[in-house]
């Protein structure tokens, strides 16, 4: 694993009006490592993921990628590194319903402007890697969920992003179906040194990361931290 640091906060704060959603966080991954944030629903966890993804403004404190703080970025420049350089997963795929499933798992490359013949052989190499060949050209709509959520696992990594954001990646899945998207994704994830935040309110889930955080009325708190 490359241990250089590719994403920190530090002293982030965030407030919903005058209602603090995050207080003082700070949190850093390094290349291939997985951190995982537990807590209660309205425990500010999902809120310090997209602080961290550039997504809201932090009110205090700074969140850096690559050493350069995101808040010296303009809105174009923070779409573009949200494209490129991050990927995103969330508890219910948000699958495109038109696309076919190779289409989806593409669109990434699609939007940094790669060919579509081109994207979608990578798109196919990273569902074979899934397990996933023959379902290429389905839609949405004729797979079940957990082959949903397999597939926006591929769409987040497809481009090989230095960090990949998941909130409750497993959160609208069986145990059984859990397990096999948390296996994959996290496998695929370290093969390509991408750094993953996993939010879950599933301890077995978070057992799986190698750092774990637990937050509680916008406190972040170190659980378990991997030493190396």
């Amino acid at each position: 694993m490359n241990t250089s640091e590719v994403l920190s906060a530090k002293g982030v704060d965030l407030f919903y009006g005058e209602t603090p959603a995050v207080r003082h966080a700070d949190i850093s991954l390094r290349r291939g490592e997985v951190a995982a944030i537990t807590g209660q629903s309205g425990s500010g966890k999902s809120s310090l993921l997209y602080c961290l993804a550039g997504v809201l403004p932090v009110a205090r404190g700074e969140v850096r990628f690559e050493g350069r703080a995101l808040g010296e970025l303009d809105d174009e420049a923070l779409s573009a590194l949200r494209r490129e350089r991050f990927g995103f997963v969330f508890q219910y795929g948000e699958l495109l319903p038109e696309l076919t499933l190779e289409e989806n798992a593409a669109l990434p490359l699609r939007l940094a402007g790669q060919r579509k013949a081109e994207a979608l052989a990578v798109a196919g190499e990273v569902l074979s890697r899934l397990g996933l060949s023959d379902l290429r050209q389905r839609r949405p709509s004729q797979v079940s969920g957990g082959q949903s959520q397999r597939i926006a696992v591929a769409r987040a990594l497809v481009h090989q992003p230095a960090v990949v954001f998941a909130d409750e990646p497993t959160g609208s899945l069986d145990s059984a179906n859990s397990t096999t998207v948390l296996d994959e994704f996290l496998s695929l994830a370290r093969s390509q040194g991408t750094a993953v935040v996993l939010v879950t309110h599933d301890a077995q889930v978070a057992s799986r990361a190698d750092n774990r955080y637990t937050m509680r009325d916008g406190v972040l708190s170190v659980l378990d931290r991997e030493s190396k």
